[in-house]
């Protein structure tokens, strides 16, 4: 079988519509949190690279600065998140995750891994081996289309 190196419309709707709802189900695996996909996506790039200067932050997620305000408002006032003096502006604010927020980031990660390895269990060493080699090529469009974004 001949490989196809061309990718025609139909075939970009399925590759979209495949990633669009593994994503919703894995967010749906995900004990409810009382937060908005927005919020957790905040908290969750917090928790990675934090402490983070707000202005980097809106850059990383692409958020205007009143959404963004809010979205931080929200998660301190819940416990999740804390603001500190930037030591090199004072100007500036850097972002922490607090030992709540990191558990919950942490929780959400966990639910979503057992979901997807239950049905990573159920391929067949062939297609595992196909989606493993896939992996780079996910993450360079991921963060492709993150550039394309900004």
């Amino acid at each position: 079988m001949a490989e196809q190196t061309e990718f025609d419309e139909d075939d970009i709707d399925r590759l979209r519509l495949a990633i669009g709802r593994s994503a919703r189900a894995l967010r749906l695996s995900t004990p409810d949190t009382g937060l908005t996909p927005t919020q957790s996506t905040v908290l969750f790039t917090i928790v990675r690279v934090g402490p983070i200067g707000v202005a980097d932050l809106a850059a990383a997620e692409n958020l205007n600065p009143t959404m963004l305000s809010r979205v931080i408002g929200l998660l301190a006032e819940r416990g999740l998140v804390v603001r500190t003096p930037d030591p090199d502006d004072g100007r500036s604010a850097l972002l922490a995750a607090t030992p709540a927020g990191r558990e919950l980031r942490e929780g959400a990660r966990r639910s979503r891994a057992a979901t997807l390895r239950v049905h990573l269990d159920h391929l067949d060493p062939e297609q595992l081996a196909t989606l493993h080699g896939a992996l780079p090529i996910l993450e360079a469009l991921a963060q492709d289309l993150k550039g394309a974004r900004n």
